[in-house]
Order: C-alpha cells, then structure tokens, then sequence
C-alpha cells in the first residue's frame, strides 16, 4: 500500500474584469517583463512546467508525449504568457480557454515562478498581466465569445503564498475539497536531480 497524503484542494473565480486587483508592477530597473508564448512550443512548455512545478509536485503532465503537448498548445484559446527578468524566463501562466470556450469561461489552468525569481513581486505582477489576458482573450481569438469568468484551483502542496497571491488579486474561493492523493516526491527539474 502506497502512502498518501491529505490535501486540500481550493477553487477560486472570477466573474468580471472589475474584479481583478492588479498587483504593482516590479521596479523597471529589474527588468521585469511578460510576453505571451505566440509559437507553440512543447519543448519550451514542458520546460516551463517541469522547471516551476518541480518542488510542488506537479507529475500530472510529465508522462506527457510531444505529439499530447503539440496537441494541447494547438488548440485556439490556450494561451502561455512569460515572465522575463533581464531574458531570462522568470516563470509562466498558462490561459485555457479552448475547453469551455462555448461558455466564454478561461481556465488558469498553471502559473508559477521558478524557485529562484519567488519573493520579489513578480508572482502578483504575472498574475495580475493573465487575468487581464485572460479577461481579453476573445480579441485575440476569431470567433471566441467574451469571457465571463476565470477560474483556477490552487492546493496545500503548492507554493505556500499561491492561494494569497489569487485572493489579493481578487478571485474568490467558491469551492474546497479535502481528500487523499498518493505522497509523490518531487521530482525535481529534471531526472537524476
């Protein structure tokens, strides 16, 4: 029998743009910028993935075949915007908005930073540039409808501020589970390490 760990699991939204509360925008001197991922790239995603999610075990994805990864950043509506400090990738927020794109809903379906570029603003300025994408996502896609909400979840093995850092933006908690899942060691940012 596998060990397993309680986790609980929160779910937040947004259901008008009103409702996001920007965060400060990082000192220009640090050479904070975010740009949207506008090539497809598996290798550039699954980097981004394993990299930011490595010490929160994020797994769910690793498996992952280049045709799945190709197949999932094909699709019209998912969207990954940037955060750069100086070119260097500083971590990512990745919009969906192909699944239930009838609706007009937009799923953050990861954001995160790499461990060393936590602490510094950067999290609450990225969080608050994807809402706002998020929120405009039907402009930049033919066809869409407006978005008229933005949910993500967020759970007690993430990063310990996520939750924090959603609220101060303005998404609202709307549903919460406790359950077991299967204790996964991380994995690290990559295999051996």
């Amino acid at each position: 029998m596998s060990a397993t760990v309680s986790v609980t699991t929160w779910y937040l939204e947004q259901n008008a743009a009103r409702e996001l509360t920007p965060a400060r925008v990082p000192e220009e001197a640090s050479g904070v910028s975010v740009a949207r991922a506008e090539v497809p790239s598996p290798e550039f995603n699954r980097f981004l993935y394993a990299s930011v999610g490595a010490d929160t075990t994020w797994v769910d994805r690793l498996p992952w075949t280049y045709a799945r990864w190709e197949d999932f950043l094909g699709r019209p509506g998912v969207e990954t915007w940037v955060a750069y400090e100086r070119g260097t990738p500083a971590g990512f927020i990745e919009l969906d908005g192909a699944s239930e794109a009838a609706q007009g809903v937009v799923e953050i379906s990861y954001f995160g930073l790499l461990p060393a570029f936590r602490g510094r603003g950067i999290g609450g300025h990225l969080l608050s540039v994807g809402l706002a994408r998020a929120w405009d996502l039907a402009q930049r896609w033919e066809g869409r409808p407006a978005t008229s909400r933005v949910w993500l979840h967020t759970c007690s093995r993430d990063g310990r501020h996520a939750r924090a850092n959603y609220e101060r933006r303005g998404l609202r908690v709307y549903r919460t589970e406790t359950g077991d899942e299967p204790d996964v060691p991380s994995p690290g940012p990559w295999p051996g390490a």
